[in-house]
């Protein structure tokens, strides 16, 4: 067997999880025109909700495990990733055609990672005992400054100019106090200062709670998603391309260093995972704030309207068989 008829295999497994079919139901509706949208401040609630489960329950299990070799050659691998994949990206969404500012905002989108294509991969890991250690948590924190960073220097070396940028202060405030890093990093140490006592006090909120929040933030996704997906019919097809390619880019370098630093399977998955995906929470905060004039349309639609759904079907199988057999 082939290894597309295995990534079609493992797909089709993933496929039908709930989360992935409430997703589906999402853009379905969107697709059909329906109205179907959570209110901005419930959708909002429910991000903030998954980040702080993901966040604690991997403290706890980090205090179970101890942060070990283990956490530091992936933490220090995910902030070099972060701080890296915007170049590349860069370079490649450029040879696509986009401006500068829009190529920059765009890249950091891409070196910066998504939670809830997190969660689901980590759910996914979960279901095949192939789950990744709950430092992996404290990682994917540790992953969403950096690209954004260098997206900004990108930029500003690029583009002298930059009559439109906002105080340094107010920039770096946003993007180091942004709320999904607050309460990512916040809720994971709590969660490892707390460890499994607190962990069995939180254990119905953090387990079958989350599973049926993530159901609903991704069928919202998915409406996001398809009215995207809508949009895109008039875009440039090397831009829409882009959304495959640089989530293969960024995952086969994710697992080639993962793989070279000694990593196990579940924590080499997580990790492409993380490299192979694309922030569309706290990048468009930051790049809205920092880049105004870049092209919002183009960096959501690749990221939401096209990374997400492929990392969500084949994406995190794809990523966890290669794992797997790296590993073996």
């Amino acid at each position: 067997m082939d290894i597309i008829t295995q990534t079609l295999a493992a797909a089709g497994t993933n496929l039908l999880q709930p989360a992935v079919l409430f997703f589906a139901l999402g853009v379905l509706a969107a697709l059909a025109r329906s109205d179907l949208a959570l209110p901005r401040e419930a959708a909002k609630t429910l991000s903030l909700v998954l980040m702080l489960c993901i966040g604690f329950k991997g403290g706890v299990e980090a205090r179970a495990h101890g942060l070990d070799a283990g956490f530091l050659k992936a933490a220090g691998l995910g902030l070099a990733l972060s701080a890296i994949m915007p170049l590349p990206a860069y370079f490649l969404l450029r040879r696509a055609g986009l401006n500068t500012v829009t190529a920059a905002a765009t890249a950091a989108h891409y070196g910066s990672v998504s939670v809830v294509t997190f969660a689901a991969g980590q759910s996914y890991l979960t279901s095949i005992d192939q789950a990744p250690g709950g430092y992996m948590s404290a990682v994917l924190a540790l992953m969403e400054t950096p690209a954004l960073l260098t997206a900004i220097a990108i930029a500003v070396f690029s583009d002298r100019r930059g009559t439109d940028r906002p105080p340094i202060g107010r920039l770096t405030h946003e993007v180091l106090l942004n709320a999904a890093s607050v309460i990512l990093v916040g809720s994971f140490i709590i969660g490892l200062l707390t460890g499994p006592a607190g962990g069995a006090k939180l254990a119905v909120f953090s387990g079958p709670v989350f599973q049926g929040v993530l159901c609903l933030f991704l069928l919202d996704l998915g409406a996001k998603a398809g009215r995207h997906l809508a949009n895109a019919r008039g875009m440039d097809g090397r831009v829409l391309a882009m959304g495959l390619i640089l989530p293969l880019l960024g995952s086969a370098i994710g697992l080639a260093v993962g793989r070279l630093a000694g990593l196990g399977a579940g924590d080499l998955a997580a990790l492409a995972v993380l490299a192979g995906s694309a922030s569309y929470i706290a990048a468009p905060a930051a790049m809205g704030l920092a880049l105004p004039k870049a092209d919002a349309g183009i960096y959501l639609t690749l990221s939401l309207g096209v990374t997400f759904p492929f990392n969500l079907a084949l994406g995190i199988p794809l990523y966890s068989l290669i794992a797997h057999w790296l590993t073996a």
